[in-house]
């Protein structure tokens, strides 16, 4: 079948391809452009799981064909990342449990955003009628509802940015449209954020997530271990997966962090600024990063102070806030964390020591974060902990 040649700006960027006259686009989207964000669930343009975005108008991606977007603007729910009516809406679905398997979830909240800005008055009625067109199974709508009403009910939507531009057909939209695709000022933090720049990091921005505290001893003194920690290419060098791009300024630094599982890779680019107190042996690292595949962001921070335990021994007590946004998130539940970080730190703690004494071989590139062989040795501990009782 001969192929047609289409251009179409997506999530911001624009996108040419060579596409077969009878895909459509969430085809051309999950399969062509690894945007898998857009679900695909009865493909009759019945359940609404494919929702998105083409000119400002909630659209079936399922029924809409590639090559009839020739033009036009397509946003998919991996462009509202940084947006922060967005970012409200995704709040409150989480605050009202309006999301269980999460299948339906993409349509859902392009809906819930086409809503919100096309129809800021809309009451509980309004709401659920506006919602029939998109089904599921696990809620019972409740909590969806109630998570659009709560956005709607506490304050109008955020100033748009500049619209996406539209086709002079869809310029009756207006209203409807999404909201500019530019960056946000950097707030550590925020779901899914943009890396940006390691400057513009605030080291006192607080983190809002997942909580763990954790407290490793090390076999070297207190001095060598605080000439290793406070030293930001020498700690990196201690942890697996982790590179920098550049030595750092002025604390400010970018880096790497690669993890695989199994056939599935992930590369986070990520941006950081680390504070040492030398008198207090303590310290404070923010960072932010990204996997441009699977466009699953993290953002955290570390506090942590060296104390002496003994002859020749430090304990390093460490408090680390995290959160997670994207595909990997499911990876990132805090049990599992706990138990993975556990293992990673007796790891880097040893990494750590040998450095300090002078036993450590000089850093070689870094390889990926082995996640299977992590979580593989978190499952053997549990069952040797199961089998003990």
């Amino acid at each position: 079948m001969n192929r047609v040649d289409v251009t179409m700006t997506i999530n911001g960027e624009a996108a040419t391809a060579s596409v077969e006259p009878r895909m459509h686009l969430a085809d051309f989207l999950r399969e062509e452009r690894l945007l898998t964000g857009t679900h695909l669930g009865c493909e009759q343009g019945v359940c609404g799981a494919c929702t998105l975005m083409v000119d400002g108008r909630p659209v079936r991606s399922c029924l809409t064909l590639a090559v009839a977007c020739d033009g036009q603007e397509v946003r998919t729910v991996e462009g509202y990342d940084d947006d922060p009516l967005m970012v409200r809406i995704r709040e409150a679905f989480m605050r009202h449990h309006g999301l269980q398997c999460g299948y339906c979830t993409p349509g859902m909240l392009v809906t819930a955003y086409d809503i919100v800005r096309r129809l800021p008055d809309a009451d509980e009625g309004a709401i659920r009628k506006e919602l029939s067109g998109n089904l599921c199974r696990c809620t019972g709508y409740a909590g969806i509802v109630a998570a659009i009403r709560d956005v709607i009910e506490n304050g109008p939507p955020p100033a748009a940015g500049a619209p996406l531009a539209r086709r002079a057909r869809g310029a009756a939209l207006a209203g409807r449209d999404g909201s500019s695709l530019a960056p946000p000022a950097t707030i550590v933090g925020a779901a899914a954020p943009a890396v940006g720049s390691a400057a513009a990091i605030d080291i006192d921005a607080p983190v809002d997530g997942e909580t763990i505290e954790r407290a490793i001893e090390i076999d070297a003194p207190v001095a060598e271990v605080w000439a290793i920690v406070s030293d930001i290419p020498s700690v990196v060098a201690c942890i697996p997966g982790a590179s920098l791009d550049a030595p750092p300024t002025d604390g400010a630094f970018t880096g790497t962090f690669a993890v695989a599982l199994g056939p599935m890779k992930a590369r986070f680019n990520g941006a950081g600024a680390a504070r040492m107190n030398d008198d207090a042996k303590s310290g404070r690292v923010v960072g932010k990063g990204r996997d441009g595949l699977s466009r699953t962001a993290v953002v955290g921070a570390l506090e942590f102070a060296l104390e002496p335990a003994g002859t020749d021994r430090t304990r390093l007590v460490m408090t680390t806030t995290y959160a997670l946004r994207g595909p990997l998130a499911q990876f990132g539940r805090k049990a599992l964390v706990e138990e993975v970080a556990d293992r990673l730190m007796a790891d880097v703690a040893g990494r750590v020591a040998a450095r300090a004494t002078g036993k450590a071989a000089p850093q070689a590139a870094a390889a990926p974060l082995n996640g299977f062989a992590l979580i593989g040795s978190v499952i053997r501990g549990l069952l040797r902990r199961l089998i003990g009782r």
